[in-house]
Parts: C-alpha cells; sequence; structure tokens
C-alpha cells in the first residue's frame, strides 16, 4: 500500500533534538518545556538547539512534523494491502482502544499544543498540514479499497474527513476530561460507520 506524503530527510543531529524534545514533552508537558529541559534532555548546550532552531515555537512546528512523519512510516511497514485491515489500524494506532501511559501522555502533549493553534499561526500551520496529511492517508486507504472492490463507491474525502473529525474529538475528549467510555463508544461508533458506509454486503 503507497501512501504519497511529502519526502523530509532529518540529519542525525535534528533527530536527536527531536527524540529529546520528545522526552521532555513526556517528562514536562508542554506548559513547562524549556530549551533549557531539552538541552538537558539532549546532553548538550542549548546553542546546539539554537544552532538549528531560533525560537521553541519553530522546534515545536519541527517536532510535530517529525512525530507524523513517524507515524506514517509507521502506517507503510505495518500495514499490508489489505484495505479493512488497514483502516483499522490506522484507527487503532490513533485512537487506541487502551493506551498504554506514554501513549495517554502523548496525546496530552499533542492536545496541548492544538489548543495553542488557536492563536499561534505556526501551530495552526503546522496542525493543518498533519489534518490533511492523516485524512490523505485515511482517503488513499479508503481508495484502494473502491478499487478492489472491497468497499462501496463512496465519496472518500467525505469519509476520511469524517473518521478524522471523530478520531480528532475522542482524542479531545480523553485528554481533557474522565469519561473512560466516551473512547469506547466513539470507536464502536466508528465501526458501525464503517461497517454501514463502506462495506460491501455479502
Amino acid at each position: 500500500m503507497t501512501i504519497d506524503s511529502p519526502e523530509k530527510t532529518w540529519s542525525t543531529a535534528k533527530e536527536e533534538i527531536m527524540e529529546a524534545t520528545y522526552r521532555a514533552l513526556l517528562e514536562h508537558g508542554y506548559a513547562d518545556l524549556s530549551i533549557s529541559r531539552i538541552a538537558d534532555e539532549l546532553d548538550k548546550s542549548k546553542a546546539a538547539i539554537y544552532y538549528h532552531y531560533d525560537t521553541k515555537d519553530d522546534l515545536l512546528a519541527a517536532f510535530l512534523e517529525f512525530a507524523v512523519d513517524r507515524f506514517e512510516e509507521t502506517i507503510k511497514t505495518e500495514t499490508g494491502d489489505e484495505p479493512s485491515e488497514a483502516l483499522e489500524h490506522v484507527i487503532e494506532k490513533l485512537l487506541p482502544l487502551r493506551p498504554g501511559e506514554e501513549q495517554r501522555q502523548l496525546q496530552e502533549v499533542l492536545v496541548a499544543l492544538r489548543s495553542q493553534a488557536v492563536t499561534n499561526e505556526v501551530f495552526r500551520e503546522q496542525f493543518t498540514q498533519i489534518d490533511e496529511r492523516l485524512a490523505a492517508t485515511i482517503r488513499g486507504i479508503v481508495e484502494l479499497g473502491i478499487d478492489e472492490g472491497i468497499f462501496r463507491d463512496v465519496d472518500s474525502s467525505r469519509v476520511a474527513e469524517h473518521i478524522l473529525a471523530t478520531i480528532n474529538g475522542a482524542m479531545y475528549s480523553r485528554a481533557t476530561t474522565d469519561r473512560e467510555d466516551a473512547t469506547a463508544a466513539a470507536r464502536v461508533s466508528l465501526s458501525s460507520y464503517i461497517n454501514s458506509e463502506l462495506r460491501r454486503s455479502t
């Protein structure tokens, strides 16, 4: 299965900064994140970070792109050519039913960063690109299923946006409320939607 996405090569130095940023975000969260704390995780000076990124916002925008690149690589390597399984895999990756502690922390970090996009143009642009790339990933899977006769001939863009909106809403609810059953309900609803909207009757 091929998913079109922008090609980007990350240098070793930038990959190390991204990994350090990831660890610092999990440890301190967005509110208490600083270049100093990222440098501590990197075990280098702040100058080593400022050599590549002018501000913390620039670094975090790059981190978001890095995270999506990694996600898309995972999707390419872990999904086969069966569209139904690939779609379920993407949904489980984005909205796991039983997330581990690190997955839960990461989702909370991403929700905190997304909330900044209301007033921060750098983050807004990055999350716009993220959602467009995720929607394109889902759309590509749906279109492959249509071509192979597994899925009904539906509007792939509309279906992709519906699935992504449901995932984003459930992720936001999980990170900002104590409604533990809401995610499971959203997943059941998504399964019902996919069964009724996409899958051909046998």
